[in-house]
């Protein structure tokens, strides 16, 4: 009867690099408390044994799954991509893994979402703005599991955040685009129902407007959905009216660029039969035609510092602190002056 090969241990690991076991483990789980020589010898032969940890075994030991949770209203299109690679890779660092999941704007499903990830053993979450039932931060609090929010800042919320501030933000935006001299201004943005970041930004505008003598209560507000087609046909319903906007600020830059694609379909020229704005400066802003002007977030920062806030909650077991982060207004050719009336 044929028998495969032994899987190898530590043991075998220690032996074949000449030191302990318990420098086999700090070489593996904390390198800097290993010399250079002996930490590349340990790591040679790990890989020459083809060993892999024994992480049920450290779970055990450590109390914890060096696991982490993030859950993210989409994965559809790459408004949440780069911050939450920049999270991911200092969680490596520290050494965790990342798990994500979507919720695609569903609470009903970031709940389950949310209790999936506890189940799994998730030591930390990583969540989307603040807005969600209390009761999942009741929840948390008795499975003993941090949470972290992040695309968003507010200094009177009770939980930490790592974000920026979406109301002045679109505030200095929507100046820039009045400054431009529009007045038919319409601004098309996902749903505010469940959404606070959707809510702030449409408040900026509204601020904006207001410190320019107009009345902001007549803001004329189109929700779509997140995606390219829906902003396209919201972006056609508007133009199509007897009196068109000259500028549309939109509340991200995909249902900006969904609205400059269906603009070039129907041969209306960006920016000079109206203006088009954004939000996020995702890299899609920088290579349509014409280039978006924006708001820069700065996501792989906020990722980062999410990351070193949270492992800081779980490994240190603190409150965790918000840390607000600047945006920057990007003007490209998408806004000018509107038309002559």
């Amino acid at each position: 009867m044929a028998t495969g090969r032994s899987i190898p241990t530590l043991e075998d690991v220690a032996r074949g690099a000449g030191v302990s076991t318990a420098t086999v483990s700090r070489s593996l789980n904390s390198p800097e408390r290993v010399g250079e020589k002996t930490r590349d010898r340990v790591l040679k032969v790990v890989e020459q044994l083809g060993y892999t940890p024994n992480f049920a075994a450290r779970v055990m030991a450590a109390k914890r799954s060096f696991t982490v949770g993030a859950i993210i209203p989409t994965m559809e299109n790459a408004i949440f991509a780069r911050g939450i690679q920049a999270f991911q890779e200092e969680l490596y660092r520290r050494g965790y893994i990342l798990l994500v999941s979507s919720f695609l704007y569903d609470p009903t499903i970031e709940k389950d979402q949310i209790r999936n990830m506890v189940a799994r053993g998730a030591d930390g979450l990583l969540l989307i703005g603040h807005d969600r039932d209390p009761d999942i931060y009741t929840y948390l609090e008795k499975q003993n599991v941090p949470s972290l929010v992040a695309w968003t800042y507010d200094e009177s919320a009770a939980r930490p955040s790592v974000g920026f501030e979406n109301r002045s933000s679109m505030e200095k935006l929507a100046q820039e685009v009045l400054k431009y001299g529009h007045k038919k201004i319409v601004a098309i943005m996902g749903s505010s129902k469940t959404n606070d970041r959707v809510r702030q930004r449409i408040e900026g505008i509204k601020d904006a407007l207001a410190q320019h003598g107009s009345n902001s209560e007549y803001l004329e507000v189109v929700e779509s959905t997140h995606d390219v087609e829906s902003a396209g046909d919201a972006f056609e319903a508007l133009m199509r009216r007897k009196s068109p906007p000259t500028a549309i600020i939109c509340g991200n830059d995909v249902l900006a660029v969904g609205a400059v694609q269906r603009a070039r379909k129907l041969g209306i020229n960006i920016p000079e039969n109206v203006s088009i704005t954004g939000f996020d400066d995702i890299e899609l802003a920088r290579i349509v035609n014409p280039p978006l002007t924006t708001v820069h977030v700065p996501h792989r920062e906020m990722g980062r510092r999410a990351a070193c806030e949270l492992v800081d909650m779980i490994e240190k077991q603190v409150p965790g602190n918000s840390i607000e982060l600047e945006t920057t207004i990007m003007l490209r050719e998408s806004l000018r002056s509107p038309p002559p009336s």
